[in-house]
């Protein structure tokens, strides 16, 4: 395999100019070497050691640590298990509607249900810690139903608009 001017093709060259700088795999560290033989020594078995079969759980649980989402996933499972954190009959008045920042926003049917949700607060945020710990809602808002507002719609006007003539 010379080429006919008496040098070898350039692919080898190219291989052997490679194996010279980075050098041989095998004898890059006495370790490697050790690594090596021992590799060749012993087939790999599937259900070797360090290679144990995990479940799901466990899998979508390191998943979600390493990708941050530990957090997100907390808040809205505390969304959905509202019912049954805050009682079924209080979850039939009540919605919650976002979490930002650590505040809970909770949407109520009456004012009447928001003001005495409000006098429970403390008992309701001791829930949620117990059951939600890593939501990291640290206040909760209780708000009655929405009234309609004189700001929106398609013609709203900035400023007071009709308001400033009842005066």
């Amino acid at each position: 395999m010379t080429e006919p001017d008496g040098q070898e093709p350039e692919h080898l060259a190219v291989y052997h100019r490679i194996r010279r700088v980075f050098g041989d795999p095998d004898a890059r560290s006495p370790d490697a070497r050790r690594r090596g033989r021992a590799a060749r020594d012993e087939a790999t078995v599937p259900y070797g050691t360090g290679r144990d079969p995990r479940g799901l759980d466990d899998v979508l649980h390191t998943l979600t640590e390493s990708m941050g989402w530990t957090s997100p996933l907390a808040k809205s499972t505390l969304l959905v298990s509202w019912p049954q954190l805050i009682g079924a009959e209080v979850a039939a008045h009540t919605e919650p509607v976002s979490v930002e920042e650590g505040l809970l926003t909770v949407r109520c049917d009456s004012t009447a249900w928001a003001q005495q949700l409000r006098s429970m607060r403390t008992a309701v945020l001791a829930k949620i810690a117990e059951a939600h710990p890593g939501a990291g809602i640290e206040s909760v808002r209780f708000i009655g139903p929405d009234t309609p507002s004189w700001k929106r719609g398609p013609r709203a006007i900035p400023g007071r608009g009709p308001r400033d003539t009842y005066g």
